[in-house]
């Protein structure tokens, strides 16, 4: 099979939602249906061993959320599926936009007892500003919920975008019998079962048959026949483009603990959801067509397997065929390295790959050379764009509590912050080192995982910090005067760039003021 037909046959998408939406679980449904799995993980459960599939550091089984990104790979209809799950939880957001750099549609998850929450807006900015397109899956509907309008209303104006439903719920809660497919126009009667994939589809076509009495009851027929009149009359006919463009969210709803609705939005994804996308380097816009390989690092996990320290990194495919064993050259350390050893996941399970096309997710065994945002390719030197660091909003002085360890501690740190999942600011005076992060969970995964696997413990004192921004100026005396003047206030972060690290906003402000030859960054990529 030729690079465009391997292009063609592959989706690479990311799970969105708000922490307790159920996306996880809607993961694991997904690799059901996919037949990747035979049973589903019990996400919440402490007391049984099999957790959800996708969840799987230590921490994530004891608090039932996941805190890292799964990168999942199935078949299903013929089709390649890329499947990566987010961690639903705002601390570790971060983790989430960078995914979100590495796939080229977006399935959303809303709970419809709470709507739209803070979280899923926050995301669903990071999706506009790619124009990445997303499908949006309602879910719970087994539980006692919010009116389906009133949903649809609400994300159409806390996420500034447009909506189609494609199914529709028959009831809610107690009296929920099933949906409507919208999409293929078929009945699907619910029945409340965890492990049986199997729901009854029933061929209607035309809603005015009175064979839809006989199966959801008169009262119930009458109102599907009134809310699809209503639907088809208010909402325009589905439009591919408007859904590519990023600008049309097709709604579908379901119960994922129950299996239900899981299918039909599977069925549309594979229909409708786009093909590996061009992405863009420095220099120019790279098309997935292309003969020779590129890709980009978007995230790093140490000690996935704690009984070898070993260090894995996610590399997106862009272009051409990834071949293991070949030289690629790390456009970074502009330097050739040979990867022999290449994996595809299955959550923790991973099997050695061979070869890998535009859209796959690769992981290569590294010995510390890999990081964030690198790009990797067959000679050019472009770098691929769009994998920012962003400034932390909490702040911790890390306190050693065995200065015998200090070598594992520094290791540790600095592994960590590789993966992303926090940034380390090193003072110019006195070397002090502080941890800045987005929510203050991290700090317990840190500290979890640096005694865990690192053989450290650590304590992070509270310290008195607003904000740390990079910072830099076009007349290097200026900058040269700007240090000198700030000694004190000035670290530098784990790739030894300048940072001013401001102890409230009204001195910040008062130093912008007055040094107007510096700029302060708010994100790395300047």
């Amino acid at each position: 099979m030729g690079l465009v037909e391997e292009i063609q046959k592959r989706r690479t998408f990311g799970i969105i939602s708000h922490p307790d939406a159920g996306k996880t679980t809607l993961t694991e449904k997904l690799l059901l249906f996919g037949g990747a799995i035979q049973t589903a993980g019990a996400v919440k459960s402490n007391k049984i061993d099999r957790h959800a599939t996708s969840d799987f550091m230590e921490i994530e089984k004891q608090r039932g959320i996941s805190v890292a990104t799964s990168v999942m790979g199935f078949d299903y209809r013929d089709m390649k599926i890329n499947l990566l799950d987010t961690p639903g939880h705002q601390d570790f957001a971060e983790d989430t936009y960078r995914t979100l750099t590495a796939v080229d549609s977006v399935v959303m998850v809303i709970d419809c007892v709470k709507g739209v929450e803070i979280q899923t807006e926050k995301l669903m900015e990071v999706c506009r500003m790619r124009a990445t397109p997303v499908i949006s899956f309602i879910n719970k509907l087994d539980r006692e919920g919010r009116d389906p309008y009133d949903l649809l209303d609400e994300i159409e104006e806390k996420l500034d975008i447009k909506v189609l439903p494609l199914s529709w719920p028959i009831g809610m809660g107690k009296t929920f019998q099933g949906v409507y497919n919208l999409y293929s126009k078929k009945l699907v009667l619910f029945e409340s079962n965890k492990q049986k994939l199997a729901d009854e589809h029933i061929e209607i076509t035309d809603l005015s048959d009175p064979e839809l009495e006989k199966w959801v009851g008169e009262s119930a027929a009458e109102q599907l026949r009134e809310d699809v009149e209503l639907i088809e009359g208010v909402y325009p006919e589905f439009d591919p483009e408007e859904y590519m463009a990023g600008k049309l969210a097709p709604v579908f709803f379901g119960s994922a603990v129950n299996n239900f609705g899981v299918q039909e939005l599977l069925d549309c994804f594979v229909d409708i959801a786009p093909q590996p996308k061009p992405r863009s380097t420095e220099e120019r816009e790279v098309e997935p067509e292309e003969n020779k390989f590129t890709g980009f690092v978007f995230k790093i996990h140490a000690n996935l397997d704690p009984k070898h320290r070993n260090r894995i990194a996610f590399v997106r495919v862009c272009s051409g065929k990834f071949a293991r064993g070949s030289n690629y050259l790390h456009v970074r350390h502009d330097k050739k390295f040979r990867f022999s050893n290449a994996t595809a996941f299955m959550a923790q399970q991973k099997e050695t790959i061979d070869e890998a096309w535009p859209g796959d997710i690769v992981g290569l065994y590294d010995t510390g050379n890999l990081k964030i945002g690198d790009t990797l390719t067959e000679g050019e030197k472009g770098l691929f764009k769009g994998i920012p660091s962003f400034s932390p909003e909490i702040f911790r002085e890390v306190v050693n509590l065995d200065a015998m360890k200090t070598k594992q501690m520094d290791k540790g740190l600095s592994q960590l912050m590789d993966e992303g999942l926090a940034q380390l600011f090193t003072f110019e005076l006195g070397s002090r080192k502080v941890v800045g992060v987005v929510g203050m969970l991290q700090f317990e995964v840190m500290q979890h995982r640096l005694k865990n696997e690192y053989n450290a413990t650590v304590r992070f004192d509270p310290i008195n910090l607003f904000k740390a921004c990079w910072i830099s100026s076009k007349d290097e005396k200026a900058l040269d005067a700007f240090v000198k003047d700030k000694y004190r206030h000035i670290a530098r972060d784990k790739e030894g760039k300048l940072v001013f690290m401001a102890e409230s906003r009204a001195w910040m402000q008062m130093v912008q003021d007055n040094f107007p030859d510096i700029e302060f960054h708010f994100v790395s990529e300047f």
